[in-house]
């Protein structure tokens, strides 16, 4: 029986980490034949996410060191199955947006992405300014790298099991997305994407857009041309 693992990094989401639990399409993915685990990444929280995790019946990983580079890090190192999902645990990204991107895994693809900026977008859930940062940072990767992406921030992504073994990732915070996609691109893997709904965000963010946009296109760019 293959298995699909949904892990959820999560810095004080005690709001919605029950939600984003919730809302996985265990049963769905089991009557397909998948055995399915959750796993929380709780990321050093000052809140109760750990707790509400754990009452949920799902495994929890303690990465005490903040960041979510760190905790994905720490995740990947921990987990064994045959596809692997990432989510935010805000509750913006569906859980439900696992099933179409399973369907690519299988079909062939070794890493999918949901992309926000091909689906619908809940009204207010992406400013204008990070809407054009983020397509500037897609263009980009592309040019860097050979690609033809069109969301690199994504928080939804899926992974053929093998591949995240393979990622040799650095990233300590939000650079996460650039790091992985940067190892998967020189790795020459096949990347597909899926529209997927994206919902606004009912708790504070945790980073600054424009801080974020600038440390990701340095990274992106420094990446593609360091030498060894």
């Amino acid at each position: 029986m293959k298995e699909v693992i949904v892990i959820f990094p999560a810095l004080n989401e005690e709001e919605t980490i029950a939600k984003v639990i919730d809302e996985v399409p265990v049963a769905d993915l089991e009557k397909k034949g998948y055995r399915v685990q959750i796993v929380v990444v709780d990321n050093g929280s000052s809140d109760r996410t750990g707790e509400i995790a754990s009452s949920k019946g799902v495994r929890v990983i303690v990465e005490p060191r903040r960041g979510k580079g760190r905790a994905i890090r720490t995740a990947f190192e921990s987990v064994k199955g045959d596809f692997v999902f990432m989510l935010d645990a805000d509750f913006t990204y569906p859980a439900t947006s696992i099933q179409p991107m399973l369907a690519l895994l299988e079909g062939g693809y070794d890493v999918v992405l949901g992309s926000r900026l091909k689906g619908q977008m809940e009204r207010g859930a992406m400013r204008m300014l990070n809407m054009i940062g983020n397509r500037l940072l897609a263009l980009i990767a592309n040019i860097l790298y050979g690609t033809k992406i069109s969301d690199l921030c994504t928080g939804c992504w899926g992974f053929r099991g093998d591949v995240i073994k393979a990622l040799k990732l650095d990233a300590i915070g939000f650079e996460l997305e650039a790091n992985m996609f940067i190892e998967i691109a020189k790795l020459g893997y096949r990347i597909g994407e899926v529209a997927i709904p994206y919902r606004k965000r009912r708790t504070p963010s945790k980073l600054s857009s424009i801080q974020a946009g600038y440390r990701i296109g340095r990274v992106l760019i420094s990446k593609r041309f360091r030498r060894g």
